[in-house]
């Protein structure tokens, strides 16, 4: 492998933990334990300390590391991960919006470019979408400050009650849930009908207006966020 590609790998694993710690912090960037991390990213908990030990220990810190306590951003490494996170969204928008990418295949697409597009590139893709807001599963697109939309809505699985919901956003995780979703015309704007918690820990819903009823499983309700 060339020394060159290699730095390319190494440039987009730590872009991979940065964006990780983004999400699993949330808003308030809570510290993000390196168990929760490990399971996030499907590696081993030693690599995990490793890598950062290291991102703790650069010159300019990316991390603030202690072992026991977890991991949170430092200022440098949370304007990093807003940048790539920022290059993925609007590569998500541009591939399904301009080049008619199905949903479900324009994550792993907007996975392998989000990490070499120049500033120029990604601000050419931003007029050309008219410098959008939220991303085709819902999620905020980071300005080029770092500024995001607050996000108010909750997970279907935090709803107790019955009613009528606004579907805010859809996780984009998985594929196979995100084309089921499709399927059943769950996305984002869609109004979702809670009819009632099924046996199995799932849901019975409606979308739309339609009075036709399907059940949802725990894992897929997993993936949905929900307005009232």
């Amino acid at each position: 492998m060339s020394v060159r590609r290699q730095a390319n790998r190494n440039s987009e694993s730590v872009d991979n933990y940065l964006k990780a710690i983004l999400s699993l912090g949330g808003g308030e960037q809570r510290r993000v334990t390196s168990t929760a991390l490990a399971a996030h990213l499907g590696v081993a908990p030693a690599s995990i300390t490793n890598m950062l030990q290291k991102l703790a220990a650069a010159p300019m810190p990316l991390v603030e590391y202690e072992r026991h306590r977890g991991v949170q951003l430092s200022e440098a490494g949370k304007r990093r991960a807003l940048e790539v996170l920022r290059h993925h969204r609007l590569i998500e928008t541009f591939l399904y919006e301009v080049l008619d990418y199905p949903i479900e295949e324009i994550h792993e697409e907007a996975e392998r470019l989000e990490h070499f597009i120049s500033e120029r590139f990604e601000e050419r893709i931003a007029a050309k979408l008219g410098h959008p807001r939220i991303d085709p599963h819902g999620h905020s697109i980071p300005t080029m400050e770092g500024e995001m939309t607050p996000q108010n809505s909750i997970l279907l699985t935090e709803v107790e009650q019955e009613g009528v919901f606004t579907v805010d956003s859809v996780s984009d995780r998985d594929a196979v849930t995100l084309r089921q979703l499709k399927a059943n015309g769950i996305k984002p704007g869609a109004r979702l009908r809670i009819r009632r918690k099924t046996q199995a820990h799932g849901y019975l819903v409606s979308v739309g207006r339609s009075s036709e009823t399907f059940d949802l499983s725990h894992e897929a309700a997993g993936d949905i966020r929900l307005l009232p």
